[in-house]
């Protein structure tokens, strides 16, 4: 059996025709390649028995986190699975250090190279579709945009593993900065060009996409599993972005228009 590719892997850079016919060869084999053989992240250390006092602004506190979780109930989010993980997660850790007093507010915050990490409502509420009517854990998950890191993280809570890709070099190498302290053997972070996808580790049970284009890319459509969801920004018939689920069944592609959203637009190619 093939072995994952481990934490992080590089996609190489042929242009989208390529890659296209690549994908393309790839379906129609008979035994999907092997992908690289790379090492594992090392095993989650242990918690230490002893309580660790708040640190700086106080951001470490559990306190901090729950009250934004509470919030976040408030605003109508009801997953318990999702709900956790949001009170888990250090989202401090993942903005910089002169806005960490508004990293538990409800906010989008930026992080670098004209992007932005989305407001913990956004989230929730994305990671909460994708597991609507799901029992336990999702199975494997492909995220189109890493950014800083904070939905990897969230996202390696519900699911058996994550497939995380980054067009933007610096921001690939913020994420592996920042999810380094979790360390997360069950997340991996890919460089490339997200409008592909990630054939070799498909099919995905789940794709959450953190970019809006005009249509959903069909890589995507392909590389979801039978019995999947996949929910994205989409750009209306109005010109408005709209959060988009796509449901895949044995009949084809179901799709839903839901509420309006405002993320940075998706674009092809690495930079």
């Amino acid at each position: 059996m093939a072995q994952r590719p481990g934490f992080p892997i590089k996609l190489d850079k042929t242009s989208p025709a390529k890659r296209s016919a690549t994908l393309s060869a790839q379906s129609s084999a008979s035994k999907p390649a092997a992908a690289p053989v790379t090492k594992p992240l090392p095993s989650a250390k242990p918690a230490a028995t002893a309580p660790v006092s708040p640190q700086g602004l106080g951001m470490d506190s559990s306190a901090v986190r729950q009250r934004m979780v509470q919030k976040l109930a408030a605003q109508g989010l009801k997953d318990p699975m999702v709900l956790q993980a949001m009170g888990t997660v250090e989202r401090h850790r993942f903005v910089e250090s002169a806005l960490v007093t508004q990293a538990y507010e409800d906010t989008s915050l930026p992080i670098g190279l004209g992007q932005t990490i989305s407001k913990p409502n956004v989230v929730a509420r994305m990671i909460e579709l994708l597991r609507e009517g799901a029992d336990g854990k999702l199975g494997r998950v492909l995220e189109i945009g890493t950014g800083c890191g904070y939905q990897a993280a969230v996202l390696s809570h519900i699911a058996t593993e994550v497939y995380s890709i980054e067009r933007l070099k610096g921001l690939h190498e913020k994420a592996r900065a920042n999810l380094r302290h979790f360390r997360l053997a069950n997340v991996h972070l890919l460089f490339g060009d997200g409008m592909l996808g990630y054939a070799k580790g498909a099919p995905y049970a789940a794709i959450i996409s953190a970019a809006g284009g005009e249509n959903v890319p069909q890589p995507w459509l392909d590389q979801l599993a039978v019995g999947g969801r996949l929910v994205a920004p989409t750009v209306t018939a109005s010109g408005q972005q709209a959060l988009m689920v796509v449901d895949k069944t044995p009949q084809g592609f179901k799709q839903s228009v839901l509420e309006a959203v405002h993320f940075v637009p998706l674009k092809s190619g690495i930079s």
